[in-house]
């Protein structure tokens, strides 16, 4: 019997260092990960694949800057920026897992959705920017960058370096959640809600208008998980299983645990904002909106994970 599974794959997990970030790059990244979600498709699963684009929408807006300084060209608006970085990584993921499947002899078909996601425009996070995008830079970096744009916001990344930080508004809505599902339905494997979505607001007519801010992949794909009645969620990382007292001599690798035990967790401190308290705070509200479980784990994981070999398993 088929299990119905939402899997989100980090825009990091594109981007493996400062360094080797060209299309080339990703592409290669992507037809790695590529190989672990057609094993879950192998075996029987019904498979949605989500996607960050962090680090790819910081390239885009950085490119749209320098066209600008050096050429006068428009800027591209933030909201545009991350409707192209969906459409191409979508595209870099729909081919690899073509490719994949016809290598497999799979008869399995990959649609990418373009997709808008409602947020409400007086969300705190508008004056508060917290969503992280574009390279790491060093302390230096960083000091040189905000002389340079002084309209910036520079923070330290969970000790990897530092970034700019862009509004990050809670999802309301998956707007093509339909089309989403109704392709599932017809045995598609579908790429959606990339780069959490483009954001959008509704206005008084009751229409969508598009909003310059960055959804935070793993909150919109909880919601797209919970909207489409998916029964499990693979949330996919840099390391094999979350850990509580990170980096410390009392350092434990969660195998599983109650969504009970992992609010205590997350209360007492023990994951870092930026990194994995999105991860756990969107595990979480999958669970309390009758999803049955979250696993959080690398992507050459996946497949042990599904039965329970590997990552850190999330029940109620």
């Amino acid at each position: 019997m088929s299990k119905f599974i939402v899997v989100a794959i980090g825009g990091n997990s594109l981007v493996k260092d400062n360094g080797r970030d060209s299309i080339e790059d990703q592409s290669e990244a992507v037809r790695e990960i590529a190989v672990n979600i057609a094993d879950l498709v192998q075996a029987d699963n019904d498979v949605v694949v989500t996607h960050g684009n962090g680090p790819q929408v910081g390239f885009e807006l950085r490119r749209s800057e320098v066209a600008s300084e050096v050429t006068g060209m428009d800027v591209t608006p933030l909201v545009n920026c991350v409707a192209g970085t969906q459409g191409g990584i979508g595209y870099l993921i729909q081919q690899a897992l073509t490719n994949e499947f016809i290598h497999r002899r799979l008869d399995k078909k990959v649609a990418t959705v373009i997709t808008q996601v409602e947020v409400s425009k007086n969300d705190p996070n508008f004056q508060s920017p917290s969503k992280p995008v574009g390279s790491f830079f060093t302390l230096e970096q960083a000091e040189e960058m905000k002389r340079a744009k002084p309209d910036w916001v520079i923070i330290e990344d969970s000790g990897r370096g530092y970034r700019r930080v862009v509004p990050s508004p809670k999802p309301i809505d998956i707007v093509e959640k339909d089309v989403i599902k109704s392709l599932i339905e017809t045995g598609y494997v579908v790429i959606a809600v990339g780069g959490g979505g483009i954001p959008v607001i509704k206005t008084e007519n009751n229409t969508y208008e598009g909003i310059d801010a960055v959804i935070d992949k793993d909150f919109a794909t909880s919601l797209l998980a919970e909207q489409i009645d998916a029964e499990s969620l693979i949330i996919t990382t840099g390391v094999p299983q979350v850990c509580v007292n990170f980096g410390t001599p009392e350092q434990k690798a969660l195998e599983e645990v109650t969504a009970a035990e992992m609010l205590v967790y997350a209360e007492q401190g023990h994951f870092p904002a930026g990194s994995m308290q999105p991860k756990i705070e969107a595990s979480l509200s999958f669970l309390k909106k009758e999803g049955r479980r979250v696993i959080i784990t690398n992507p050459e994981n996946m497949k042990a994970a599904m039965s329970q070999q590997a990552g850190t398993h999330i029940v109620n």
